[in-house]
């Protein structure tokens, strides 16, 4: 008789499985019976811990935050335009580590208070700088959801870095749009060079912020 031991089973176990899982399934076929598979146990054990597939998304966004935050170096003396370019930069990092992470994060709950800390210090940076608290929230969403829009509409085109999905080759496109050269030649700057992309529309964001409540 086999005397090893499984680990224990837990939210934090069960949603590290379905990460994991997400590069073969992606979002869609990922389902708590697959996941149960993965773990050798039978599915209803798992709703012991997650009602349903919504509350084991919470969980992965919450497992997610903990990835990205755990890897986030952060200067306290950095200005706050260099913190919201860290942070965002280091979420679209880590969304981009997992099939289908822009949406998995998008609109779900943390199910702890881990984030509260980080939360706290990047708005005492932002009022440090000058925002009223109200404003320093509007900067804050605006670049957040500025990422989470550029890595769900990156991840649709490339659902793995580098591997663009049918329908998305460029010069296919250019071909194909030949009567319209503007239109075809944007092709070139809409599905590809993806890093280029998310840096010049994160400062254009960061400027427009600058501008509208004229902090430098």
């Amino acid at each position: 008789m086999s005397t090893e031991r499984r680990a224990p089973l837990d939210r934090r176990r069960v949603a590290d499985t379905a990460l994991r899982l997400l590069g073969e399934t992606g979002l869609e076929g990922l389902t708590l019976r697959a996941i149960a598979r993965e773990l050798d146990v039978k599915a209803p054990a798992l709703y012991w811990h997650f009602k349903d597939k919504q509350a084991l998304l919470d969980e992965m966004a919450t497992e997610l935050y903990r990835r990205l935050a755990a890897g986030l170096a952060l200067d306290p003396a950095d200005p706050w335009q260099e913190r919201l370019r860290k942070v965002n930069r280091a979420l679209r990092a880590t969304l981009l580590g997992y099939r289908d992470g822009a949406r998995v994060y998008s609109g779900s709950r943390f199910t702890g208070t881990d984030h509260a800390r980080d939360m706290e210090d990047h708005l005492r940076v932002l009022t440090g700088a000058g925002f009223t608290l109200e404003r320093a929230v509007h900067a804050a969403r605006t670049t957040h959801l500025f990422t989470l829009g550029f890595v769900t509409e990156e991840q649709g085109v490339e659902p793995r870095p580098g591997e663009p999905r049918e329908g998305f080759d460029v010069e296919e496109r250019a071909r194909l749009l030949a009567d319209f050269p503007l239109a075809a030649e944007v092709g070139r700057l809409l599905f590809a060079g993806y890093d280029e992309q998310f840096e010049e529309g994160l400062d254009l964001v960061i400027t427009g912020i600058e501008t509208r409540y004229r902090i430098g």
